[in-house]
């Protein structure tokens, strides 16, 4: 009955120290806490959603809609053909489309991600479903009123009464009056649902013959399956599903977006995890170290190898149930941090209870249980095999077996692993990012074998700058840094990976922005760009307003045009007007002219096609509707313009008119216009269409910038966790270290030395190991950034910039974070008692 008493040992042993306890489960907690809380937070949207659309197409028992998704929709004579067909109560035909509303400050309002739309209103006698509730006014009865969500409404600062203006991309503005303020079960944080009557919803969201879908209720002579097959025999061009149908389907497109978050999010998870797996081992390695003795006691008493192991294994399943507990609690809390962040940043995310499911709390307790135990499962095996005797001994805390071995595997690892960055990144697209990600993960275990050895040269070579000025104090810190390489590789690891991932993004981000200016210093010649949200783009009208400005002579609209061509979805660009000064382009054959039905190619497209001056090309819209236009110039490839870019007149024929929008519209001064001046005129001219915006070159690359940093900032925060727990993991190595030195720290004091010097010695040790990974990291940041750049040349990124700014930010901040992660172990090392500390009491 040996058993008992060692899980008592291992049980009052945690309890003993309850410092180490609290480090090493604080490190679980901070790994498990971000999968707990990427799981909850995605729970909670899903439910929400699920939610919103229960209520989706209710009391609808077969819906009616375009088989493509960005045609016209469906035919109005297919709305009559169905109202004739035998077993139908009701035909409700619906048109909806995206509007921006102005609110009563008369400024756009900002919906964050949340949609705004305008749609019909159904009357309660035609609707199939729940009719919508109405909380002050009434519907709208005619052309040129709305009735607004209340929610729409709070956030536009409109009641019933108040005249406004909408915008409709493809219509321009109208004022409007607010008949009605009406009730939405569950309210998006930014939705935007704007009702007009139905004469005016189909002016403004259809050509006139088309509809986004309709509606159908049967009279219950036969169930909706039934009646789903016998309008889809009498209409076999469109899509004809059940209402549960259409339901199910919209339910997998959101599952499907937020699988992508969750997967996201959980990336870094993983990452917080890995980080966490590295100091969780640490630990338990110095923690077996320091209790060798003990362990050893414990074997010359009758404990078992097995049971020695055990025991150790033991105290680290306890420590992950602890820590993956906390973890949920916190993780739970983080979601609600990142909820409520996100909804401040105006993202306009459904509201709802927080979900925890059982799956959450299985899924994060087994990761950090697990995580834990394989930590510990190495140091309880060396624990074990350590002989009785030798363990007694003064000398037994040795520094570990030779390096040599694992040394050699891990230069092997690396030149394996250089060989494949390099000709990975030879080359672009999947494969050759596939072989870059390949040699980085072989280069990351070669550092994590390698640096041991690598810490031994490197934290010398630091410590001979940086504690030169500190005299012997200085010397004592490196020699402690280096005597123990294991575990300084194994604490500066944490951060290395950290810092690689933080230089890795900011390679990238920096390289993104550096090839945006490039392309547009190069490539845009125009003095101003007008543009649009991303949502809607510019509305349509813009580039003839600005043309009609005194002192342009081009204002040019870049169209964007969805089609197939030869049976693969393809995207080019309908150019209105003439490309001569608003861009610089290179024809390698023929001309850029665009008069008529023509089609102006890239050289890589001509290529894959097989195409030559005069060659033919089919593009077909999601209608069916096709333009065959002759190519009449091949283009030296330009990002800017893409594979291919047609005439006005391709696009006008190919895009229903109530679809059209601009992704920009270029304007090119007359020689000796006042550029300035200019600039007020089209601001003054573009007034009208409420979101436009006049933005010279640099303004135009700095929004496109802003758009990346804030894509980075959100990385970055991520990233933060890891590089968080990154810190602790040094902490908790100097805390364990100063407990693990307690005699010879006795002894300095003893001999005179003052605890300003002791605690001088533990920072100083600190910042070497924090300096020391985080240089390794930013040297791999460096090396994979490079790497992965290279592959998506052909995606834009043909620049690469490296954010030298940022990693000397990040070097300098690694030695003050080595001072910061001191300071606690530091103090404890300063009030070690001589006399205590010799004695070993």
């Amino acid at each position: 009955m040996v058993k008992n008493p060692m899980r008592k040992v291992s049980l009052r042993n945690l309890a003993a120290h309850k410092v180490r306890l609290a480090l090493t489960v604080l490190s679980v907690v901070l790994g498990t806490a971000f999968v707990t809380g990427s799981f909850v937070f995605t729970d909670t949207l899903q439910r929400t959603f699920d939610g919103l659309f229960e209520d989706a197409a209710k009391g609808v028992d077969v819906r009616v809609s375009a088989q493509e998704q960005g045609s016209s929709g469906v035919p109005l004579g297919d709305a009559t053909t169905v109202a004739e067909l035998p077993g139908v109560r009701s035909v409700v035909p619906s048109v909806e489309g995206q509007l921006v509303l102005l609110g009563a400050d008369k400024t756009p309002v900002q919906t964050g991600g949340a949609p705004s739309v305008g749609s019909t209103y159904i009357p309660p006698e035609q609707a199939l479903g729940e009719p919508e509730t109405f909380v002050a006014g009434a519907p709208p009865s005619g052309p040129g009123q709305i009735a607004l969500n209340e929610g729409g409404a709070e956030r536009a600062g409109l009641s019933v009464g108040d005249t406004t203006q909408v915008l409709v991309p493809a219509h321009g503005v109208l004022s409007v009056t607010v008949t009605g303020i009406y009730d939405v079960p569950t309210d998006t944080g930014g939705f935007v649902g704007a009702l007009f009557d139905a004469g005016q919803a189909t002016e403004l969201f259809t050509d006139g013959e088309h509809v986004n879908y309709v509606d159908v209720a049967g009279d219950g002579s036969r169930t909706p399956e039934q009646l789903r097959d016998e309008i889809a025999t009498a209409l076999p061009d469109v899509k004809v599903q059940t209402g549960d149908e259409v339901r199910e389907d919209v339910k997998a497109e959101v599952t499907s977006a937020l699988k992508f978050m969750n997967y996201f999010l959980l990336a870094f998870g993983a990452i917080a995890l890995l980080v966490g797996t590295f100091i969780i081992y640490n630990t338990f390695s110095m923690i077996v170290a320091q209790r060798l003795k003990e362990l050893a006691l414990l074997r010359a008493v009758g404990a078992s190898r097995g049971q020695v192991g055990r025991s150790v294994v033991t105290e680290a399943l306890v420590v992950g149930v602890i820590g993956s507990v906390i973890g949920i609690a916190a993780g739970v809390g983080l979601a609600y941090g990142l909820r409520v962040v996100l909804n401040a940043a105006d993202v306009g995310l459904p509201s709802g209870p927080l979900q925890l499911e059982p799956r959450t709390v299985i899924v994060s307790v087994l990761i950090g249980v697990l995580v834990t135990v394989v930590s510990a499962y190495a140091p309880a095996q060396r624990a074990a095999k350590v002989p009785p005797v030798a363990a007694m001994r003064e000398e037994s805390s040795s520094t570990g077996d030779s390096l040599r071995v694992r040394t050699l595997v891990g230069a092997v690892f690396g030149v394996i692993g250089l060989v494949l960055l390099v000709i990975g990144s030879q080359g672009t697209g999947g494969s050759a990012a596939a072989t870059v990600g390949a040699g980085a993960a072989t280069l990351i275990l070669a550092v994590l074998l390698g640096s041991p050895a690598l810490s031994r040269p490197v934290v010398g070579a630091l410590g001979a700058v940086f504690t030169r000025p500190f005299g012997a104090v200085g010397r004592l810190a490196r020699t402690n840094a280096v005597r123990n390489p294991r575990r300084t590789a194994a604490t500066a690891f944490a951060l290395t990976l950290g810092l690689m991932l933080v230089t890795v993004i900011g390679v990238f981000g920096s390289s993104a922005k550096a090839s945006i200016d490039e392309l547009v210093d190069s490539g845009v010649s125009a003095d101003y760009i007008l543009t649009g949200p991303p949502q809607i783009g510019v509305p349509v009208g813009v580039a003839d307003t600005a043309a009609q400005v005194p002192g342009v002579q081009e204002a040019v609209a870049l169209h964007p045009l969805p089609v197939t061509i030869d049976d693969e979805d393809s995207f080019g660009t309908g150019i209105g007007g003439q490309l001569d000064g608003v861009i610089d382009y290179e024809l390698s054959a023929g001309s850029a002219a665009l008069d008529g039905n023509v089609i102006v190619v890239s050289e890589s497209f001509a290529a894959e096609k097989g195409l030559i001056l005069g060659s033919s090309v089919t593009m077909t819209n999601k209608d069916g509707v096709a333009v065959t236009a002759p190519v009449t110039g091949i283009l030296v490839d330009n990002q800017l313009l893409g594979q291919w870019f047609t005439s006005e007149s391709v696009y006008e024929q190919l895009v229903p008119s109530v679809m059209r929008a601009d992704l920009a519209v270029l304007v090119k001064a007359t020689p000796g216009t006042d550029i300035t001046g200019l600039r007020g005129e089209l601001e003054k001219a573009s007034d009208p269409f409420l979101v436009v915006q006049v933005k010279d070159k640099d303004e135009f690359k700095g929004e496109q910038a802003q758009q990346i940093n804030t894509l980075l900032a959100v990385l970055y925060g991520l990233l933060a966790l890891a590089v968080v727990i990154a810190i602790l993991g040094i902490v908790n190595t100097l805390a364990l270290s100063v407990v693990e030195r307690r005699r010879e720290i006795g002894m300095l004091r003893a001999v005179g030395m003052q605890r300003p010097q002791v605690r001088r010695i533990i920072y100083l040790e600190s910042v070497l190991i924090a300096v020391f990974g985080a240089a390794v990291g930013v040297i791999l940041g460096l090396a994979f950034g490079w790497g992965f750049v290279r592959t998506l040349a052909d995606e834009g990124l043909g620049t690469l910039a490296v954010p030298w700014g940022q990693v000397v930010a990040m070097l300098l901040g690694s030695a003050v974070v080595g001072v910061l992660a001191a300071m606690w172990p530091a103090i404890r090392a300063a009030r070690t008692k001589p006399l205590e500390a010799i004695a070993g009491v």
